[in-house]
């Protein structure tokens, strides 16, 4: 069906709808071969609270944005390679139901639909998507992935060192390697992880140990540094890096 979809007219009409509802922000999305599965609207547990987002299932990406206006207008997209995706189900806690992990090299999150069925239909064809993508290229899943983000909200105080507490001035921030919400003394050394970012990034004390033990040059840098006027736990995670709020 994807096959005999990829260049019909219909396929080509609806992926430049999608186009022109990113508008010029958002980046071409038709090729050659690619045929626009499905979409619709799911919650995503974002690092502040959960966010209602628009995505859009291709056979070969999943490519999901703010809504701006419904059916009309999207910004801030971002476009994840299906062949880097693995998903696991998420049980269902509180008011949170019918969700599970989209877990990449580069960015792992959670996303909720608003049925039992949705949920399993989205799962069924994601899963799909990336097994025909594996065997057609001949690779093997991908066996790393970046950490889910625990909610801001689910932490009132560090979750290393159990003993700050998080308030205006004692700002929150996430270790890239766990996912934790730590404090700024938790969370002073920064390490390269290659799958996040060509930078190094922030982490742990407890990460930074387990990733340079036995390492002779260990590649990080300490986030304070000697006569800065910068101190670590002044500075959140949305200054840290574009989008850690989403």
């Amino acid at each position: 069906m994807v096959d005999r979809l990829a260049n019909s007219e219909a396929n080509s009409k609806r992926i430049a709808v999608v186009e022109s509802c990113f508008g010029t922000a958002g980046q071409p999305l038709a090729i050659p071969g690619r045929v626009l599965i499905g979409e619709g609207v799911l919650t995503k547990l974002c690092r502040k609270k959960p966010k209602a987002r628009q995505f859009f299932l291709f056979n070969d990406i999943l490519v999901y944005g703010n809504i701006v206006i419904q059916k009309k207008k999207y910004n801030k997209q971002h476009i994840i390679p299906l062949e880097s995706v693995t998903i696991d189900t998420v049980p269902d806690e509180g008011d949170l139901r019918n969700g599970w992990l989209i877990k990449t090299p580069t960015k792992s999150f959670a996303v909720y639909a608003a049925t039992a069925t949705e949920k399993s239909e989205w799962m069924n064809h994601i899963g799909k998507c990336v097994e025909d993508l594996l065997q057609k290229s001949g690779k093997t899943p991908t066996g790393e992935h970046a950490a889910v983000w625990v909610p801001d909200s689910e932490a009132s105080v560090c979750m290393r060192c159990q003993k700050v507490k998080f308030t205006p001035v004692s700002r929150r921030h996430h270790c890239r390697k766990c996912g934790f919400v730590v404090c700024g003394p938790c969370s002073e050394k920064k390490y390269l992880l290659p799958s996040q970012s060509s930078k190094p990034v922030r982490v742990c004390e407890y990460c930074f140990l387990q990733l340079t033990a036995g390492s002779l040059a260990p590649r990080s840098d300490s986030i304070s540094r000697p006569g800065s006027k910068f101190h670590s736990n002044n500075l959140s995670d949305d200054e840290d890096e574009d989008d850690s709020s989403d």
